[in-house]
């Protein structure tokens, strides 16, 4: 949050020059997956961030209920990529590849854990959190929904559950 009159701070994750401006519509996604239409009233940059006024939001209280949520470009107002490229809104669905072995489907993308954004891939009854980032991708194809990556090794069992004994060994310490 940043002001009284319910302004909010965003970290933009867009690659386009003037993506937010006046008028434009956005989608806030939050915590409880409830998806809220919002328009932006007002804009200004913020210490690397934007502050972001939106129509109705006029209060802090109000603004409190915006806390983590994501905000989405609708598709509709998606700006055209360039070849190559690719909204990370849309891996969302997709299978992921070790090489040839299917590693899981991807559920989410987080932000702010490094430069790649990170694919949380489920597989059955485990999770992996792998980077989304050029030196591992081979190809993405959004209409067969596949994402194709070569991983170093072991990179998979970085967040494997602890055995017994390694448990044991942790509560040694």
């Amino acid at each position: 949050m940043q002001g009284r009159r319910g302004e909010v701070l965003v970290e933009p994750h867009s690659d386009i020059p003037d993506r937010f401006r006046v008028g434009l519509k956005l989608l806030a996604l939050g915590k409880n997956e409830a998806r809220r239409e919002l328009r932006v009233e007002e804009l200004w940059p913020h210490k690397n961030r934007l502050a972001l006024k939106f129509a109705g939001v006029d209060s802090i209280s109000d603004a409190e209920a915006l806390v983590g949520s994501e905000l989405q470009v609708p598709r509709g107002e998606r700006a055209q990529l360039a070849p190559g490229w690719t909204y990370v809104s849309d891996l969302v669905g997709c299978l992921v590849f070790d090489d040839d072995r299917e590693v899981g489907q991807v559920e989410d993308v987080r932000f702010g854990a490094g430069e790649a954004p990170l694919l949380i891939v489920k597989a059955g009854g485990k999770e992996h959190q792998i980077p989304f980032a050029e030196v591992y991708l081979q190809s993405v194809d959004l209409e067969k929904r596949q994402i194709k990556m070569l991983l170093p090794e072991g990179m998979l069992e970085l967040d494997a559950p602890l055995t017994a004994e390694e448990k044991q060994q942790q509560q040694k310490r």
